[in-house]
């Protein structure tokens, strides 16, 4: 798994109507606006679940604001049902995410501070907010700590970092040492923080220019030269700046990409404003950037997206290479072919020209997201998994993978590319926490010796365990390829020579005994194989437990009652590429049943992932 710079603590995610009880500007440009509740402390919903008292435990975390649409006096929310929240889609909710500025648990107030700027749902509610006015706040569902073992911070933003930025210096311990970079439109929206010896503070004023569209910061660290020591740096603003930030440090100053925190809050964009209220966008009228890029699924559009991606266009443009001679040059194109290309993405608003040059758009930009390119770029994992869906016709028609028939490789093979599986490895990682950090605290763990793990995240599963467990011992089981990685990840990736001490990698299949173990522990795995062989692994599970052993089941479920396209997405893949789909929980249930198992206990771990414990 990738090195976690800052530790994460997982919160059970909570909607909270709270009250606003004062509002202060901070600023000409920043208004505080405090909130209040009974429902910051600890409360019972209404389907009689007890949620936790609200917790922020980092600098920079982040709540989900919850307003009314234009004209409306009641917002959209989202209902609690089964363990989780069901986001309604028609129409959604409409929802900014903002920092918890300060929360104060003895006198249940927290802070969120609004910058003002251009035409916005949140902007425009906090600058008409009055006391007494209600707002639904969710979250904060994650918080990470500040690292550890860094000689000194690097810190940059603009006017929306900073309440995460004046949060963060107000909770450095007194020896820390920091640079600190803030951009903001005018001299009077600087604030006077507390002088601390080892941090200096640059504020670099826009003076009239449009917020995100010159590299200011990017001039300011550069300029400032490199430091000497170890750096963490922290990254948070208009979303073209980070990345630009982000890949000056990584390329031209050597920095690990662990060791950067980076957040892009923001996308520069036209907004349309209601024509009878000036300071509110139309909802009927805005395009949001990514459902404009999602909404181009048609056939041209996705190959030529895919193959702007693998041309690396958009990277190009992004590093200043932008007329057609240049971009051919640098991508290996031909002229011709590549000027008729160019200006098929300005027709699909991918680019824009201004005379012989082209500029990424609002959507274009989405193609320099790490992300969305793995979802394109031929070496992509995601993009060598969906390409089980050329043939899905055949998966159809017949009920099997045909990941084979399309590609000469089926699942098995591909796992057994070592590029492959070792990103998908490294991917998986990133995000297991959110499950790792809660279902380690899970009572049905409690004083657990041998465990055994059969998942993709398993080596974030055994960094929480043992730590979690002081006397557990942790076996990784996994294929050659998977286990390769786990033992070059392992070492870079948790510290502590005595937790790594008490975690094995034994390569064998999930479908083989392993040593006798107090729990065997599942996650996500059965939804790779049909049901005879989901089966078969339940069954070898059970043989491997010690007396008194159990089986533990993390597997998500399709909600039928909560049709979802993403969740309808997901059921194709796994049918194209497994041959099995994902199941229903009585789909699940049946799988269980059919292995001599029944489910004796089930509890709901981080995000509403239910925990089965199965016993014969």
């Amino acid at each position: 798994m990738p090195r976690r710079a800052r530790p994460t603590v997982v919160h059970t995610i909570a909607l909270r109507e709270l009250e606003v009880a004062r509002v202060v500007d901070v600023t000409p440009g920043m208004r505080r606006v405090t909130l209040t509740g009974d429902q910051l402390g600890s409360f019972t919903g209404s389907d009689g679940t007890t949620f936790p008292e609200f917790a922020s435990n980092g600098f920079d975390d982040s709540v989900r604001l919850i307003f009314p649409y234009p004209g409306e006096s009641e917002p959209v929310v989202p209902v609690y049902k089964d363990g989780k929240y069901r986001w309604p889609t028609d129409p959604p909710a409409l929802w900014r995410v903002y920092t918890v500025r300060r929360y104060d648990a003895q006198a249940r107030e927290l802070d969120i501070d609004f910058v003002k700027h251009g035409v916005g749902v949140a902007t425009t509610w906090a600058y008409r907010a009055n006391p007494g006015d209600r707002l639904h706040v969710g979250g904060p569902s994650v918080s990470s700590g500040r690292p550890e073992g860094h000689g000194w911070f690097l810190v940059v933003g603009d006017d929306t970092a900073i309440p995460a930025i004046g949060r963060l210096l107000e909770e450095l311990p007194d020896e820390t040492q920091a640079q600190v970079y803030i951009e903001v439109a005018e001299g009077s929206h600087r604030i006077d923080f507390p002088a601390r010896p080892g941090v200096e503070v640059t504020w670099i004023v826009r003076n009239g220019l449009a917020a995100g569209t010159k590299p200011l910061l990017l001039q300011a660290v550069r300029e400032a030269g490199r430091r000497e020591g170890s750096m963490f740096a922290w990254l948070a603003g208009e979303q073209s700046v980070i990345r630009d930030l982000r890949r000056y440090l990584i390329e031209e100053r050597g920095v690990d990409k662990s060791d950067i925190d980076f957040t892009g809050y923001w996308r520069r964009a036209e907004v349309v404003a209601l024509d009878e209220d000036p300071a509110m966008p139309d909802p009927e009228r805005n395009d949001e950037a990514f459902e404009k890029f999602h909404e181009m699924s048609e056939l041209l559009p996705p190959l030529a997206i895919r193959a702007a991606a693998n041309l690396g266009i958009a990277d190009c443009i992004s590093r200043g290479v932008r007329t057609a001679p240049a971009l051919a040059q640098h991508t290996g194109a031909n002229e011709r072919s590549l000027a008729k290309f160019l200006r098929y993405l300005q027709a699909i608003e991918l680019l824009e020209q201004e005379g012989d040059e082209y500029r990424l758009s609002e959507t274009g930009e989405f193609l320099t997201n790490e992300s969305v390119l793995d979802h394109l770029v031929s070496g992509g994992v995601d993009f060598r998994m969906s390409q089980a869906f050329y043939g899905l016709e055949a998966a159809i028609r017949h009920n099997h993978p045909v990941l084979e028939s399309v590609t000469g490789k089926d699942w098995d093979a591909l796992r057994s590319d070592v590029t492959f599986e070792h990103k998908r490895l490294e991917n998986r990682s990133r995000f297991v926490q959110v499950l790792a950090e809660p279902l380690a605290k899970s009572p049905v763990l409690g004083g657990v010796g041998k465990v055994v793990v059969h998942a993709a995240g398993a080596g974030v599963h055994a960094d929480y365990l043992t730590a979690g467990h002081p006397e557990a011992t942790v076996t990784i089981v996994a294929l050659p390829t998977a286990a390769d990685w786990f033992r070059r990840d392992i070492p870079t990736s948790i510290a502590d020579a005595t937790r790594r001490d008490r975690i094995r990698i034994v390569e064998q299949s999930v479908f083989e005994k392993t040593e006798p173990a107090d729990a065997v522990l599942i996650i996500d795995t059965l939804g790779q194989h049909r049901d005879a062989e989901a089966r078969l692994i339940l069954r070898q599970a059970a043989a491997s437990l010690s007396p008194g052993g159990r089986v533990l089941l993390v597997e998500d479920t399709f909600d039928l009652d909560e049709l979802d396209e993403h969740d309808a997405e997901r059921d194709i893949l796994q049918l194209t590429l497994h041959g099995s789909g994902y199941r229903t929980e009585d789909e699940l249930d049946e799988v269980i049943a059919g292995a001599g198992l029944k489910v004796i206990q089930t509890s709901l771990v981080g995000w509403g992932n239910t925990l089965r414990v199965l016993a014969p």
